[in-house]
Order: structure tokens, then sequence, then C-alpha cells
């Protein structure tokens, strides 16, 4: 939580990120247009929110569950829901920080994106476990 708070900053903003990979780009594809560069930098920054937030689910699902070695417990989708439900609301704590931020704006989608991260990881911890006859 304190990387994802970190990662709210100023420094971190799009303006900033884009400074380094909008270059990085360029050199990589130099007939990207800079509409085409700035699309690319807006899809790799909410890969990394889905990313950071499938991360924190994870995290917060394990920490919930508690689990031992060779846990024999069913999974729990009690323990999903509260663990996205803890995503959410710092997704949103997190964009309410952003507003406060100046180069930084508050996004209800951010939120979304940041949710969508952290189901799509516990569906695939789910997926995973399921498949090896886990629970």
């Amino acid at each position: 939580m304190a990387l994802i708070f970190s990662a709210s900053s100023d420094s971190k903003s799009f303006v900033h990120s884009s400074r380094i990979l909008a270059p990085i780009l360029h050199w990589l594809f130099p007939h990207l247009s800079g509409e085409a560069v700035n699309v690319l930098v807006t899809i790799a920054r909410k890969f990394a929110h889905l990313t950071e937030y499938a991360v924190l689910a994870l995290l917060l699902w394990r920490a919930l569950r508690q689990p031992v070695k060779a846990d024999p417990r069913p999974w729990s989708w009690h323990d999903a829901r509260l663990a996205i439900g803890l995503v959410m609301l710092y997704a949103a704590s997190d964009e309410f920080h952003q507003h406060f931020v100046p180069s930084r704006d508050a996004s209800v989608r951010d939120v979304m994106i940041d949710t969508t991260g952290g189901l799509l990881a516990l569906l695939l911890l789910w997926a995973i476990g399921w498949c090896r006859k886990h629970w």
C-alpha cells in the first residue's frame, strides 16, 4: 500500500512517466506519431494500475486467510469478496489522494481498473487452485 501511495505522487504522474516511456517508444518505433505514443503510455500506465492492485488483492487474500502449509480448507468466497472490497476501498482512497496532487486527476475509471485487477488476480488464483484440485 505504501508503494501504491508513493506512486500517486507528482513524480509518478503522466507528465513525468511519459518523459521516460515516450523516448523509449520513439526509439523502438520511430514511425509512431506523438498521439500513438501517448496512447501507448496511457495503456502502460493502466496496465501498471491493474498489476499493482492484482498483487495487493493477492496479499490481502493471503493475510485474511492466514494459510498454513498444506492448508486443507476449501476456497472461501467470503475471503475473496472481503479482499476485493478492501482493494476497492484502497483504490478509492488513492484516487481521493490524487485529487489533491496538482499534476494528477482523480478518476472513478481508475478505481474500476484497480478493482478489476484485484478481481482478475483472485479469479486466476481460484482457477489455478481448482485445476490443481486444491479446492
